[in-house]
């Protein structure tokens, strides 16, 4: 009798991309990493390379922040080498690594010298 409410069909396997559970598993993990991308690693090596032009491009008079905190105003570039010389205070010049360099402020933008 208990047979008579049980009904014996099963649902036809669908096929496709859908139908397969290890396609299932990872989807939110592809899916946090597309995210995670568009968010996070690609503003940051848009930021990177603009830097890394920014330093290319490093003029006589240029006012610079290195990763230490150090302030001081481009003094001589040379053509191939790593080395800016850089004076920090009056009569006072250091030569320093480009990479080492982390803002830079041109000197055509008008500081607040209040």
């Amino acid at each position: 009798m208990s047979s008579l409410f049980i009904s014996s069909a099963q649902a036809a396997d669908g096929g496709g991309l859908l139908a397969n559970p290890t396609v299932l598993q990872f989807a939110p993990m592809i899916f946090i990493f597309v995210v995670f991308y568009f968010l996070l690693i690609r503003p940051q090596q848009q930021r990177q390379r603009k830097l890394r032009e920014e330093q290319g491009g490093l003029r006589r008079g240029d006012k610079i922040v290195t990763a230490g905190g150090i302030v001081g105003v481009v003094q001589a570039t040379r053509e191939g080498s790593d080395e800016v010389d850089v004076e920090i205070a009056q009569g006072v010049r250091v030569k320093i690594v480009r990479s080492t360099i982390t803002n830079i402020v041109s000197r055509d933008k008008a500081a607040n010298d209040s």
